[in-house]
């Protein structure tokens, strides 16, 4: 029963954003070849059944156009992930993923998964961004 909210959040977000293709917020300074991860401010929310902070990432090319992807999960432009932070705790679930070959899919069993450590700069960097505007999330 908890997949039903999952599923249609999903199904909600691969329709808004095309329109909303504005709200990536970059949370990585570019590598030496111009790619930086960001995330979409317009999906992020905190999860009411567990408190966690959920949010949308993709990895985009600095300076191409379009900048960032994906015009939807699982577009040609796209590629990232979905993930479940506990800002409290500094650690993050993978929901799922999404390429160009592969649409993305939600794990219905996320929230009894073991979280993992944020570490590395990457998710020290998603960590900051994303749980610096926690309290002002809505909740779904």
């Amino acid at each position: 029963m908890r997949r039903a909210p999952v599923i249609s959040a999903i199904s909600a977000l691969a329709l808004a954003l095309p329109a909303a293709a504005e709200t990536w917020v970059s949370y990585t300074e570019p590598t030496d070849r111009g790619l930086q991860w960001s995330l979409d401010s317009a999906y992020s929310y905190r999860d009411a059944a567990s408190g966690r902070v959920v949010v949308l990432t993709a990895i985009g090319k600095v300076g191409a156009n379009p900048r960032m992807g994906p015009s939807g999960p699982g577009a040609a432009d796209g590629v990232g992930f979905v993930y479940a932070l506990d800002c409290k705790a500094n650690t993050l679930i993978s929901m799922g993923g999404y390429s160009p070959k592969k649409p993305l899919e939600i794990s219905g069993e996320w929230r009894s998964a073991a979280p993992k450590k944020a570490d590395g700069a990457d998710d020290a960097a998603l960590m900051r961004r994303a749980c610096a505007a926690a309290d002002s999330l809505p909740s779904r």
